[in-house]
């Protein structure tokens, strides 16, 4: 398939800047894939469409605020540095802005959250094919440990901010309710909708709850620069999954029961495991590079809860798959449903409404 394929127009004032007041309520849309069924709901209905025994994962990592802010120490120039990859204590590739000015050798002083400059610095020490670069920290003992103070939570470049209040909130807001291990550079965007109360209301109905982690990274949000979607490369994220999110998944496919994944991010874990295993979930900790496109036959996921995201991305040809396994068809399915959003003023992206694919 075309990368073209997966576009569409968005007006910008249906990008969400904010998140909802509450959570949980925030709009859903309904998509019963069978029959191509659309309905309107909100987030709190989400869990009529629960049924004893289903199983719900979700990815508890946890956002880190990975955007640092620093003057080259000769020039004084600003940098803006994303933290990507740890290598090694305070040994890190990362993305830099502007990068033509990073040569090898550049030392960078970073400030804190108040703009002053600090003790620690980095240097420039190398740089890949994909322009990012790596730096080696000093001025601390673990640049991991200093991130909390100097960093800022990286939010998507649509999403505008003025005020430090607003940075402020968006520590908490960007974040699940449930997450649980640092790593991710982008938030696993539709567990934002949840509440520890709605998530005591699905269990109620007598639905099991367990967790994968993939921490978000590139392979995520990267763009799909190729004419078509074969010739995308998806960057490696890392992932774990535990003994018991394992034993309970696999006992519910064996009893015919449904597994709900939130977000595509918890896709990806369930479904490159179960690919490389026989069908079947195993604990463990690996990396995944999977790219999820049409046609794409799941092993695992009957069920999906996802926001709405970006024209030809990754994300976007994920739940095309989704909603027609098997075939090519759930790419019209997917694009009639954003339509019908867009005519009901749904909210888009990070912080916007949710759908339900089931």
């Amino acid at each position: 398939m075309r990368t073209c394929d997966f576009d569409y127009s968005l007006s910008p004032t249906l990008i969400a800047q904010r998140p909802t007041p509450v959570r949980d309520q925030s709009r859903l849309l309904l998509l019963r894939r069978e029959r191509g069924l659309i309905k309107h709901r909100h987030f709190l209905d989400l869990v009529k469409e629960f049924q004893a025994g289903d199983v719900l994962v979700l990815n508890d990592s946890r956002v880190i605020p990975a955007r640092l802010r620093g003057v080259n120490a000769k020039t004084g120039g600003a940098f803006e540095v994303l933290l990507l990859d740890e290598n090694g204590r305070n040994d890190w590739w990362v993305m830099l802005r502007p990068g033509r000015r990073a040569r090898i050798g550049t030392e960078i002083i970073f400030k804190n959250g108040s703009g002053t400059l600090t003790n620690v610095f980095a240097t420039v020490v190398e740089k890949n094919d994909e322009g990012h670069r790596r730096l080696e920290f000093a001025g601390t003992a673990n640049i991991a440990e200093q991130i909390p103070t100097l960093g800022e939570i990286p939010l998507p470049p649509y999403i505008t901010r003025n005020s430090s209040q607003d940075l402020a909130d968006d520590r908490e807001r960007y974040q699940t309710v449930y997450a649980e291990t640092n790593g991710s550079i982008a938030a696993p965007t539709a567990g934002l909708h949840f509440t520890p109360e709605l998530l005591e209301k699905i269990r109620g109905r007598g639905a099991n709850i367990c967790f994968v982690t993939l921490h978000v990274g590139l392979g995520t949000f990267s763009p799909v620069k190729s004419e078509t979607l074969s010739g995308h490369k998806m960057h490696t994220e890392s992932f774990a999954i535990n003994g018991g999110t394992a034993k309970t998944i696999n006992e519910a496919k064996r009893n015919m029961r449904r597994v709900i994944a939130v977000g595509t991010t918890t896709v990806r874990v369930l479904e490159s495991v179960a690919a490389q295993n026989g069908g079947e979930l195993v604990p463990g900790n690996g990396r995944t590079s999977i790219f999820i496109y049409p046609p794409y036959s799941f092993r695992i996921v009957d069920g999906l809860v996802t926001n709405f995201h970006l024209p030809r991305s990754t994300l976007l040809m994920l739940v095309c798959a989704f909603a027609a396994p098997g075939q090519t068809s759930g790419r019209d399915l997917v694009l009639a449903a954003y339509a019908e959003a867009v005519r009901q003023q749904y909210r888009f992206y990070s912080y916007g409404d949710a759908m339900l694919i089931v």
